[in-house]
């Protein structure tokens, strides 16, 4: 059985802990290898390590710093297939909806090929009599990143390309149910010029998140993941003096207008509801038709558009849709809501449970289901089910859907299908989430701007990738001064190249 380490100052090295966690083929439901566990003191050695190479990296320049981010983002698109394969082999997901994975990481290192440009600090000549005041831009030393297993290439990047061209070192904890995309990238990172240490990847569980957050040289964290943990993360950071932006779960529900085109709108629903097996932070999984028309019209769209998604192993081709849940007890938990559903009321127009692939009878998969006539006391509209079920909540007007979504505890992400700008504009502006879609369903925001939710879906005030990501992996410094004497020396008729 293959055993998967760490990857610690430029090499893969074996755990010392022992202690293992299984990584499984979510298709086969069989144990494809183990990752070692690390233990805090292997995690603490890493971080020691860590700051020391960052003292250096952090004196390179902005310049050369973006240079190796550029060799990375051209060493990803080598390397696309690998990695996608990395993804789905460990995570279940499609090829291609792996390399939409990878893809969007590499827009964020696209990004971060620009980050001089994120670095400037300001400046005031003459503030006063011979007085210059400017403010410059000063990484935060050695940070982490906890990632999630839903997205094993797309959030590591979103972590480590900013930090990093901000002259961060950073140590990497992805989870350990998908550790393999990270090593890689890591390995990819060296090749691209990164110095060694700079970019730790520790495999761990809550004894090694535990670990970061009590670690005094740990300056700042990022964290996606499950809204409890999120919070608790959060608090556990902020008490320890560090910086901390931590991502939860979501709800996200789509509002669909009378005058929505509805083959548009339940095209983008099936998509936005099932993609991934609903395995995604922005998934839409609540669908809210204005009007019993509207609704009964939406749900006779959706029907045969479901039926015809075809579940099923990676490796069975470009032409699967989704492919399994994570692991068992996802599927099972995921099983237990929809039966919970069916006992509270709802109606249940395509049910996904007992779905058999041949050949893969063990694998851990979920067929696409849509529930009908949901209300919000009910346990599939109250939690996040993380799976691929779509839950249709009916409103008679468009007030009553927006006060549907403003009232929901998550905040992360929305969306409208309409034909009429001022009820666009009128959403956009009044509902209070993070990230809002019009006539677009999964809203994630390109790399240059920045992706955040609100409420219950978000600890700390600045979000992940673009702008923010530079202001959240940098501190600011102030210099008031004044010079009394200049220093003059003699003319240079040649440009001096940069060190």
């Amino acid at each position: 059985m293959k055993e998967i380490g760490h990857w610690i100052n430029g090499k893969l090295v074996a755990g010392t802990s022992g202690r293992f966690a299984d990584i499984m083929n979510p298709a086969t439901g069989e144990v494809q290898a183990k990752v070692s566990l690390a233990t805090v003191a292997e995690l603490n050695s890493a971080i020691a390590d860590a700051a020391k190479a960052q003292v250096a990296w952090a004196a390179t320049n902005p310049q050369r710093r973006a240079r190796v981010m550029m060799a990375f983002g051209a060493l990803i698109n080598q390397h696309m297939d690998k990695l996608a394969e990395l993804v789905s082999r460990e995570h279940g997901k499609t090829l291609p909806d792996a390399r939409g994975d990878v893809q969007r990481g590499l827009e964020v290192i696209e990004v971060c090929m620009g980050a001089p440009a994120f670095l400037k600090g300001e400046m005031t000549d003459n503030a006063g009599p011979g007085i210059d005041i400017y403010a410059m831009r000063q990484a935060l030393g050695v940070v982490a990143g906890i990632t999630p297993f839903n997205f094993p290439a797309m959030i590591p990047l979103w972590k480590m390309g900013p930090a990093l061209a901000c002259g961060n070192a950073m140590i990497l904890k992805p989870s350990e149910r998908v550790p393999s995309t990270s090593l890689f990238l890591a390995e990819l990172l060296q090749q691209a010029g990164l110095p060694d240490g700079v970019l730790q990847v520790i495999n761990g569980d809550k004894e090694i998140v535990d670990g970061i957050l009590d670690n005094e040289t740990i300056q700042g964290v990022g964290f996606v993941g499950s809204t409890p943990i999120a919070q608790y993360i959060y608090g556990r950071a902020a008490s320890n003096g560090k910086r901390a932006q931590c991502f939860g779960g979501a709800k996200n529900h789509m509002i669909i207008m009378p005058d929505a085109d509805l083959d548009k709108a339940a095209d983008a629903l099936v998509g936005a509801g099932f993609g991934a097996a609903g395995e995604r932070c922005m998934a839409i999984s609540v669908a809210v038709p204005v009007g019993e028309k509207t609704a009964d019209a939406l749900i006779a769209k959706l029907v045969p558009r479901i039926e015809k998604l075809k579940v099923g192993p990676y490796t069975a081709g470009e032409d699967v849709d989704f492919g399994p849940v994570i692991t068992a007890q996802a599927r099972d938990r995921i099983n237990g809501l929809i039966g919970s559903g069916v006992d509270q009321g709802a109606k249940l127009v395509v049910d996904g449970r007992g779905i058999k692939i041949q050949g893969y009878e063990n694998g851990f998969f979920v067929g696409p289901t849509l529930f009908d006539n949901v209300t919000p006391d009910m346990e599939i509209y109250k939690q996040e089910i993380f799976g691929p079920v779509l839950s249709t909540v009916r409103k008679a007007s468009y007030e009553d859907a927006l006060k549907l979504v403003i009232d929901n505890e998550y905040g992360n992400g929305t969306a409208i299908f309409t034909a009429d700008g001022d009820t666009a504009r009128d959403f956009a502006s009044r509902v209070n989430v993070g990230m809002v879609g019009i006539n677009f369903p999964i809203p994630v925001p390109l790399s240059y701007y920045s992706f955040g939710g609100w409420k219950k879906s978000a600890f700390g005030d600045l979000n992940q990738y673009g702008p923010d990501a530079f202001r959240f992996y940098t501190k600011t410094k102030t210099v008031t001064a004044r010079w009394f004497s200049g220093i003059k020396e003699g003319a240079s008729l040649n440009f001096k190249a940069m060190d």
